[in-house]
Formats: C-alpha cells, structure tokens, sequence
C-alpha cells in the first residue's frame, strides 16, 4: 500500500511539474485572453490516471500561475478550474458509455472556459462573451484537439499495459 501512494504522490509530482513547465515555457501565449494554453493539452490524461493528474493539474496550475502576473484570482481560479475540469472528466470517462470520453474532454473545455473565461473577463475589464470566446477557442485547440489525441495516443493497449506493468493505475475503455 505505501508504494502505491508513494507512486501516485510521484505521479502528481510530475503532472504539476509538466503543466507549470509547459504555461512558464509558453507564457507569452499561456495568460492573455484569447490564449492558447498548450499545457491543457495534458488535461485529458486525467481520463487515464485519474487522481495523480487531477491533484497534479491543479497544482501545476497554482504554481503556473504564480508566472502570469495576473494575481491571486488567476492563482486560485485556475487551479479550481483544473480541479473540477479534470476530475469531471475522469469521472465521466470511467462511465464507459459510447463517446464517453468525447464527453468528458467536451466538459474540460466548458469547465475551463466559463471559469477562467470569466474572470479573465473581470480582470482585463472586457465584456464577458470576449473572455468565454477567447478561452473557449484556446481551450478547443489545446484540451479538444491535441488533448483528445494524446489521450487516444496514451490510452493503446500496448502504452497501457506497460504502464500497469509499472504499478499504476490506468483507467481505460474495455474493448
């Protein structure tokens, strides 16, 4: 049990530290308003992993954010829409229906969009619809697009077993 734990607090080590490496990296395209925030793209992994990248994504972002100058809103909000972005989607790609996880990468997307969209509509002083749709087009290309491809990328029997092989747990569609 304790190797376990050991192996998942590793595993949400570096979740967060490939997320706040790869927001700092890009910071020039990672904090504006219509951003495309290339890091997200390792949101749907939480699919996969579950609680070591869902604590991880979140924490990379507290750390990420720290970067954008953007203050303490950005800090929190961004770590509370990574929380609730990942773990809905973990939650519902383990249900296992038919486009189950097309489903939950689709709610990453609102989920970052409508928080992160909101207040950075606050904070830049623009109306509410110039925040959702700059993050929303961001958000469509980092989590829907690349993300969803890594997640089908990573989810292959062949990544999969290994990975198991190695003690973690992975959560992937039944053939």
């Amino acid at each position: 049990m304790k190797s376990k734990t050991t192996l998942s607090v590793s595993l949400s080590a570096i979740f967060a530290a490939l997320y706040a490496v790869g927001v700092v990296v890009l910071v020039p395209i990672s904090f504006q308003v219509f951003q495309v925030r290339v890091a997200d793209a390792l949101l749907p992994l939480a699919i996969l992993f579950g609680w070591p990248a869902v604590l991880g994504f979140s924490v990379g972002a507290f750390v990420a954010n720290f970067f954008g100058g953007l203050g303490v809103v950005d800090v929190v909000g961004g770590s509370v829409a990574n929380f609730l972005a990942t773990y809905t989607a973990w939650k519902i790609g383990r249900r296992q229906f038919k486009g189950s996880w097309l489903v939950a990468v689709a709610m990453e997307i609102l989920v970052v969009t409508v928080i992160v969209g909101s207040y950075l509509s606050y904070l830049f002083q623009m109306p509410l619809e110039i925040g959702l749709l700059g993050i929303l087009l961001g958000s469509f290309v980092a989590i829907g697009l690349l993300g969803y491809a890594l997640l089908l990328m990573l989810s292959r029997p062949i990544v999969t077993n290994q990975l198991k092989s190695h003690g973690l747990t992975v959560y992937r569609k039944e053939a």
